[in-house]
């Protein structure tokens, strides 16, 4: 089990996301006000593309180890940041499979649909910091550690403090992958 830090909205297209006292998950669409919020495609390089896509980042969760990581590095970032709308402590939300599901607080429940593939804007932010989130693994593969998205499959209120459970899908796992 793991516990939520911090949770953040925005309602317009930005970078960061300011912290909330709680967010509500809305099932099927994302976090109610939140600019990602919807059963298509929200974020605009995507929409651009194809605005008929589903939404597979209607929640976007970083655990807080990165956090401390960076600020040790150098790199002050807090929660909502990075455009998290959940921050979590004690989950290895890197290490999860594709359908993974978490429980957060009584009564969400988010399924994780792969890794959050961030852009350049994140150097607009604190220069360098992609590098940090993205980088090449010893045998060249891309190694990406800027949170995980999923889609809200049962809606509820979601504070700082509430506790992260872990529901793993039936094997063989799937290695999670871009979105």
């Amino acid at each position: 089990m793991g516990t939520v830090t911090a949770v953040s909205r925005s309602g317009e297209h930005t970078f960061s996301k300011p912290t909330e006292q709680a967010i509500t998950l809305v099932a099927g669409l994302g976090v109610k006000g939140d600019a990602h919020q919807g059963v298509t495609v929200k974020h605009r390089s995507r929409v651009r593309r194809d605005p008929t896509q589903p939404n597979l980042r209607q929640v976007h969760l970083i655990h807080a180890e990165l956090h401390d990581e960076l600020t040790a590095a150098g790199f002050a970032v807090g929660p909502g940041e990075l455009g998290e709308n959940v921050t979590t402590r004690g989950v290895d939300l890197l290490g999860l499979p594709t359908g993974t599901r978490l429980r957060l607080g009584p009564d969400a429940v988010v399924e994780v649909t792969g890794l959050r593939n961030p852009c350049p804007q994140i150097d607009a932010f604190r220069d360098g910091l992609l590098e940090r989130v993205v980088h090449r693994d010893e045998d060249g593969a891309v190694v990406r550690r800027a949170g995980v998205m999923s889609v809200v499959l049962v809606g509820g209120v979601v504070r700082p403090g509430d506790e992260v459970r872990v529901e793993l899908p039936a094997e063989p796992h799937t290695a999670l992958v871009p979105v």
